[in-house]
């Protein structure tokens, strides 16, 4: 009972925080914490067994379902993280309302931008297309 306490009223009956996506952002930036350590491992290892390979060796490691599936879930969760993460320095160090609406755009814009060409380089090297 402790957490209602710090709750406006109307935020009690309807459980909701004061801006109503606070616990919504923090829940997505805490499950996607969770869902890339096991992910990193991964990639990790996986990046230091193919260091020096050539481009054929890793498009092939990428060619098997499971590894390529893995990769676009690492791919998906670090930039969805990447721009929760980003989102909250932003809001929480930028005062000029001008000013910070527009880096939550381009925030936005470029962890969609990133995440898109990660995502076309996989699939390059997953069916196999010429570099």
């Amino acid at each position: 009972m402790t957490g209602t306490r710090l709750r406006t009223p109307l935020g009690r009956v309807e459980g909701l925080g004061s801006a109503r996506a606070g616990t919504h952002h923090i829940w997505h930036q805490r499950l996607t914490a969770v869902a890339l350590v096991p992910l990193s491992v991964w990639f990790v290892a996986s990046a230091l067994a193919y260091v020096g390979a050539e481009q054929g060796a890793v498009a092939a490691f990428f060619a098997e379902p499971a590894e390529a599936i893995l990769m676009f879930l690492f791919i998906v969760a670090a930039v969805y993280h990447m721009s929760l993460g980003l989102q909250v320095i932003i809001e929480d160090y930028i005062h000029q309302e001008g000013t910070k609406l527009m880096l939550l755009i381009l925030n936005r814009f470029a962890c969609w931008g990133i995440g898109a060409a990660a995502g076309f380089a996989l699939l390059k090297l997953a069916v196999g297309a010429p570099a």
